[in-house]
C-alpha cells in the first residue's frame, strides 16, 4: 500500500531551520553528551517539517544526515524486483534511524517516507562521525541503537511472512512500543488506522477488524487519535501468536 504524494513544492533541505529549546529537549542522545560535545551537535542540528508522502531518504542516494523524528510518523521500506513494497518499520517520535548507513557512509538501501506531517531533525554525517570520535556517551547510544535495530529487523522479517492479519497488526504495534528506539511514544501511540494500514500492508477495514479483536481480548484500548497498549508482552509473545492463529485451540 503506497502513501499519498507530498503537496509541498520545496525540498526538506530548503525548509530546514535551527531547533528550538523545546525541540532540542526531545532529542534523547543530547542528554548523554558533555557540554562541548552538545554545543557542537546543537550548532549543526537542523529541523524541517516533512509533508505527508514526502521522501526523506531514497534507495541509492548517498547519506548526508542522520535523521530523527521529533514529532509525527515515518515509514521505512524498500521495493523488490517485482515492484512490491516491503515495510520494515514505522518510526514514531523519539526515533533516530540510519546510523548503520551513516557509520559506513554508504548509499541508502531503503526509502523513508512521511505518513503525516512530521518534524524531522538531522545531524550532518560529518558531525555524526566527530561525535563518534570524541564522545563515549554518544558511542554507547549508537551501539544500543544498532543492537535494538537488529532485533527489530529480524522481527520485521517474521511479520512479513505472517499470513494472519490479526497477528501482523499485533506484532507491528508491539514493535512501535520500544523505549530505547522510540522514547517519545509514551503510553499512547498517536496513529490512525490508515497509517497503521500503510505500515502492515493491509486495508484500513482489515486493520479495523484486527484492532477490534485485540481490544476485545484486552490487549489494547482504542482511544481518540491513538492506541493504548494494555498488555505489550501479549502482543509480542509466541503464546499469543498461537492463540490468534487458532482461536479455537
Amino acid at each position: 500500500m503506497r502513501t499519498p504524494p507530498p503537496s509541498s513544492d520545496t525540498t526538506l533541505h530548503q525548509r530546514r531551520r535551527p531547533l528550538t529549546e523545546g525541540e532540542l529537549a526531545a532529542i534523547p542522545w543530547l542528554q548523554v553528551l558533555l557540554p562541548e560535545e552538545r554545543q557542537r551537535a546543537v550548532d549543526d542540528l537542523r529541523i524541517a517539517e516533512a509533508e505527508p508522502g514526502e521522501t526523506l531518504c531514497r534507495v541509492g542516494r548517498p547519506v548526508t544526515y542522520w535523521f530523527g523524528v521529533v514529532d509525527g510518523l515515518l515509514k521505512m521500506s524498500s521495493d523488490n524486483a517485482e515492484g512490491q513494497t516491503m515495510t520494515f518499520t514505522g518510526v514514531p517520535p523519539g526515533g533516530w534511524f540510519g546510523e548503520g548507513t551513516a557509520l559506513k557512509r554508504e548509499t541508502y538501501r531503503y526509502n523513508i517516507q512521511a505518513l503525516r506531517k512530521s518534524l524531522v531533525a538531522g545531524l550532518h554525517v560529518d558531525t555524526f562521525h566527530w561525535l563518534l570520535d570524541h564522545s563515549i556517551g554518544f558511542n554507547r547510544f549508537v551501539m544500543n541503537q544498532l543492537n535494538e535495530r537488529l532485533g527489530q529487523f529480524i522481527a520485521a522479517r517474521e511479520i512479513d511472512r505472517m499470513t494472519n492479519p490479526d497477528i501482523r497488526v499485533a506484532r507491528s504495534l508491539a514493535s512501535l512500543f520500544n523505549p530505547l528506539l522510540y522514547p517519545g511514544v509514551g503510553e499512547v501511540l498517536r496513529i490512525t488506522q490508515q497509517e497503521l494500514a500503510y505500515l502492515v500492508g493491509l486495508s484500513r477495514q482489515r486493520v479495523n477488524e484486527a484492532l477490534n479483536a485485540l481490544e476485545a481480548q484486552g490487549f489494547i484500548r482504542v482511544e481518540y487519535g491513538g492506541l493504548r497498549v494494555l498488555d505489550l508482552q501479549a502482543l509480542r509473545s509466541r503464546v499469543f501468536t498461537r492463540q490468534m492463529a487458532n482461536p479455537n485451540a
